[in-house]
């Protein structure tokens, strides 16, 4: 094992699909001579060069355009977005090009790429520069949606992406670059659609993924000192999402608590609790509750922002309702 920040393991996820495989390449802005906008790429100019390391102008649907143009003829191209808050504007080539490509092509042409960035709140950033994109594009079949909560799911999951002969969006929290973690060393891949049971626990079941993980640990940590034992599943993939692994804690917690950083109406945790009321319901011991971010655009404001987000006393005040304590 060797400790990485997050920015690192997905460089270093990058950098070893791109040694092994020739037809992967990296395009974005400023992912080349300024090394990324969060240094995800820092160094790859170097050792790769300019035409597998491209720096874009910022033209997000003309880019991602050349990218599923790319893809459609052998290449694997890896998209970087500076935020997927700019990338809604390539939307249409994600959504209308990539995802259908491989139904509307009669199955003659997959789109192996990966279209990442940074995604959700990240400071003091308002409305349009601070949304989750996770149900947005999972609404979509034929796209793939991955969204990790340490280093070494970031690089796991990027590698299998990278392979994916299809579609993969990829949400990385803009919060998250710097952190660190272990990550192990060699050859080291996560099978998309695979949960991660974070910490087991009897008492209660708790959902969710990407930075919102740290926040369950986090209460994790203060109820076992009043003996309440909590179970923590890291979705990691949004889009398969692994059912399974959720019910399968449910049968054991009877209680569920669905926790993300994204408005409440058509979110992943509306989908969660509609799957588990449909294939859980008899073991439920009370109604699964969720932790979403206010139904509102987000605020500049610290004080509104801190209202506005999941936090661990909103989670809490969650966890003991449904114990009934």
């Amino acid at each position: 094992m060797k400790t990485l920040q997050y920015r690192e393991a997905l460089r270093e996820a990058m950098s070893e699909e791109m040694r092994k495989d020739k037809s992967v390449f990296l395009l974005g802005e400023e992912v080349a001579e300024y090394n990324g906008a969060y240094k995800v790429s820092q160094g790859m100019l170097d050792e790769f060069g300019p035409k597998r390391v491209i720096d874009t102008p910022i033209a997000e649907l003309g880019f991602a355009g050349i990218a599923v143009g790319a893809s459609m003829n052998g290449l694997k191209p890896i998209v970087e977005f500076m935020t997927w808050n700019f990338a809604i504007l390539a939307a249409d080539q994600i959504i209308n090009s990539a995802a259908k490509m491989l139904q509307m092509s009669g199955g003659q042409y997959h789109c192996p790429i990966v279209f990442r960035g940074g995604n959700g709140t990240a400071g003091q950033l308002a409305a349009t520069h601070s949304q989750s994109f996770e149900a947005f594009y999972a609404h979509v079949p034929g796209l793939k949606v991955i969204t990790p909560s340490n280093p070494a799911d970031a690089k796991g999951l990027l590698k299998s992406a990278i392979r994916d002969e299809d579609p993969v969006v990829f949400l990385e929290s803009e919060k998250m670059y710097g952190d660190k973690g272990e990550v192990p060393e060699g050859e080291y891949l996560i099978p998309i659609g695979t949960a991660n049971i974070k910490r087991k626990g009897q008492h209660v079941t708790i959902v969710s993924f990407g930075k919102i993980i740290k926040i369950a640990e986090e209460v994790a940590e203060i109820l076992a000192k009043e003996n309440i034992e909590i179970e923590i599943i890291d979705l990691r993939t949004i889009r398969p999402i692994d059912y399974g692994t959720i019910v399968e804690s449910i049968k054991k917690t009877n209680r569920c608590v669905v926790v993300e950083e994204s408005w409440p109406l058509a979110s992943i945790s509306s989908e969660i609790a509609y799957h588990v009321q449909r294939y859980a319901f008899d073991h439920l011991d009370a109604p699964v509750l969720r932790v979403t971010q206010t139904d509102t655009p987000f605020a500049f404001s610290p004080t509104l922002i801190e209202e506005a987000l999941p936090s661990k006393e909103k989670l809490i005040d969650a966890i003991k309702h449904v114990l009934y304590a």
